[in-house]
């Protein structure tokens, strides 16, 4: 079971997709939820994220899919907490990173608003998840001593940041398979 996490915009769901499909895994994005649960109220992100902040229920009910889904292996999961969540039960926990211009464009993008409003959006909204994170969970999102892999997708265009993801978590996971085999033989 692999983890990939990152702050918004840093495109951990695209490389959580196109690793899922190279190693044959089924993909999981519990970020989809949350955002359901925001359309099904009729409200913006930032909206439903200023009170998912008073509301825990919202959080342990992803947080109970999550551990589910890795409970069942053989899966991508693609969630901001997603290394936390399942700890040991990964064998692989991946951030994925971005500059903080790169992030906003992309949102501003995929969004089809100004660079301008997804930042402040952004900036809010991560805010907001990083005091609910630290009050819920004790965890804080600026120590990333958890993850195993920390890569920058905004050194590469799109197809080569995706194979550098692929390529060096195949690689993570055949070091440790290898090092595993060598702490059975000696």
């Amino acid at each position: 079971m692999i983890t990939i996490s990152g702050p918004h915009g840093t495109g951990k769901s695209t490389y959580a997709r196109a690793l899922a499909e190279a190693l044959g895994l089924r993909y999981v994005y519990a970020g989809e939820l949350f955002r359901d649960l925001a359309r099904e109220r009729g409200m913006s992100l930032e909206e439903f994220s200023r009170i998912a902040a008073n509301a825990p229920a919202i959080d342990t009910l992803i947080d109970e899919r999550t551990k589910a889904e890795a409970k069942q292996g053989r899966v991508v999961i693609d969630a901001q907490l997603s290394a936390w969540m399942v700890k040991d039960l990964a064998d692989v926990k991946v951030l994925i990173v971005a500059s903080d211009e790169e992030r906003f464009r992309r949102i501003a993008e995929r969004e089809g608003i100004s660079v301008q409003e997804a930042e402040k959006q952004t900036i809010a909204r991560e805010e907001i998840q990083k005091q609910r994170y630290k009050k819920y969970y004790g965890i804080d999102v600026n120590d990333l001593s958890i993850y195993d892999l920390k890569i920058d997708t905004g050194r590469y265009p799109l197809e080569k940041a995706k194979s550098v993801v692929i390529e060096s978590v195949r690689q993570f996971l055949k070091e440790r398979e290898s090092n595993a085999q060598r702490h059975e033989i000696g």
